[in-house]
């Protein structure tokens, strides 16, 4: 195996080289990518059910689908996205070609979670394509399968001069960051991203960070309680709840609560059976330490498990729970659960409710349910997060049209779309400029006089565009 040092070499003299620079390469590569998904979707499908016993049906819709979806948007609107983009002019500037291009940033690094090993991992990747970068991607070691999958087919279908599979563990993760990058891509906890910001401040590398934080879903007003019982018992535990952008906790009045617990109950059955650890369609916890982790919650917290609550340490299985009563102060609200477990708070105020959101760090998504636009419009206007979706849970990020990141602790920068794309280039000013005017130019150039101040400040004032443009 090379070592990192030699890769990064080839990938830099690639992308010195230019070679990545025209569209039809970047195409051609994005084609590529397109059919690798295709090609390897039944071995895609075996790495994440052994990773994380994920349904065929889950993977598809959140894996393979994704991905597809993805590409087919970027390889049917980059042309677009590579042209230049001009702007306004003032009087000064009339006879010049004013405009922004966007340029690739380099070599990047993209290192992906283990939650949706391979979505998490290829949907950065396409974006750092479409801009005309080289890229290292680093995938998880805690996905073992998938990690070994994408390690093997990314140099069959992709330039190996262009792009590169690094694996390891931690240790060789901290290696791969003392490295030089023009832009890293990280997507994982906010301990891990303290890691890789500091890494990067070295070189002053720019960074996007994907992670999570604790998304929120207030129910308030007049609701549709089985229709609120089916969208959140989905999106929650989707994937055993180990998405980022799950609902972590609901907060809603305690009659609701009351009307909400039979529904979930009730739901859970339709949607898992009467014992759903035989149940082929909900996903395991990925690892014994995270299911340990997970157990550690259940055990301190204060609050009253009233549906589920059954585990399985071997099958690392732990069953969709409830869990009532706990205080804000409670260990399931001390960090991300990222597992399927749901925490319901009674706050009898919808302001109250909104302090209690506004008292903790800003989450990646936030939910409201509500068949009062009022109730909706509020919550909107009053919270901050990533995302912001009503009256459902999860959907909001697949598609692409919509910037997909954080705010805060929950990530910097975004992607998704040309949101990816622009994440990856570099927004470069130009101004072309030939010698007409110079008699014009006369007015910035010593001796300086007071009528010059007044003509050149009205020459490059937006007024002045405005009235002759």
């Amino acid at each position: 195996m090379d070592s990192q040092s030699h890769v990064l070499e080839r990938l830099r003299t690639a992308f010195r080289s230019g070679i990545t620079l025209p569209e039809e390469f970047r195409r051609t590569q994005l084609t590529n990518l397109l059919s690798m998904v295709r090609d390897n979707e039944e071995q895609i499908l075996k790495a994440l059910h052994q990773d994380l016993a994920k349904p065929k049906f889950e993977s598809i819709l959140s894996e393979v689908d994704i991905v597809v979806n993805e590409l087919h948007y970027a390889i049917s609107n980059f042309r677009n996205w590579m042209k230049p983009e001009y702007v306004a002019k003032s009087l000064a500037t009339k006879l010049d070609e004013c405009f922004v291009r966007r340029e690739p940033l380099g070599v990047v690094l993209i290192i992906g979670p283990w939650n949706y090993p391979l979505q998490l991992l290829i949907v950065p990747l396409v974006g750092a394509i479409a801009a005309g970068n080289c890229a290292v991607i680093k995938p998880s070691e805690i996905s073992s399968a998938t990690d070994r999958l994408v390690a093997e087919i990314i140099p069959k279908y992709l330039s190996q001069d262009c792009y590169a599979v690094v694996r390891g563990g931690s240790e060789q993760t901290k290696a791969l960051l003392q490295n030089r990058f023009d832009h890293i891509f990280y997507t994982g906890s906010q301990a891990v991203a303290r890691s890789v910001v500091q890494a990067a401040s070295v070189y002053l590398t720019p960074v996007t960070l994907e992670l999570g934080g604790k998304s929120p879903c207030l129910i308030y007003g007049r609701i549709n309680i089985q229709a609120a019982a089916q969208r959140l018992v989905w999106a929650k535990f989707f994937n055993a709840g180990q998405s980022c952008v799950a609902p972590d906790y609901v907060l809603c009045t305690e009659a609701t609560r009351d009307a909400l617990l039979p529904a979930l109950s009730s739901v859970l059955e339709q949607f898992y059976g009467k014992e759903p650890q035989r149940c082929p369609d909900l996903s395991r916890i990925v690892s014994a330490r995270h299911f340990t982790r997970l157990m550690k919650l259940l055990e301190q917290t204060k609050g009253k498990v009233v549906i589920g609550g059954e585990s399985d340490q071997e099958d690392k299985y732990i069953a969709p729970t409830v869990v009532v009563d706990a205080g804000e102060d409670d260990a399931l609200m001390a960090e991300e659960i990222f597992g399927p477990i749901l925490p319901i708070f009674t706050v009898e105020e919808l302001e109250k409710s909104i302090e209690f959101v506004n008292r903790h760090e800003k989450p990646l998504a936030l939910y409201v349910f509500s068949d009062e636009s009022s109730v909706v419009k509020t919550v909107m206007e009053k919270t901050s997060s990533g995302g912001f979706c009503s009256n459902d849970g999860i959907v909001h990020m697949t598609l692409p049209g919509l910037p997909f990141g954080g705010v805060g602790a929950s990530g910097w920068g975004s992607y998704h779309g040309r949101w990816s794309f622009e994440t990856f280039s570099h927004r470069r000013a130009c101004m072309m400029r030939g010698w007409g005017l110079e008699r014009l130019n006369t007015l910035r150039y010593p001796p300086y006089t007071e009528d010059k101040l007044k003509w050149l400040r009205w020459t490059t004032s937006q007024q002045s565009s405005c009235s002759l443009m």
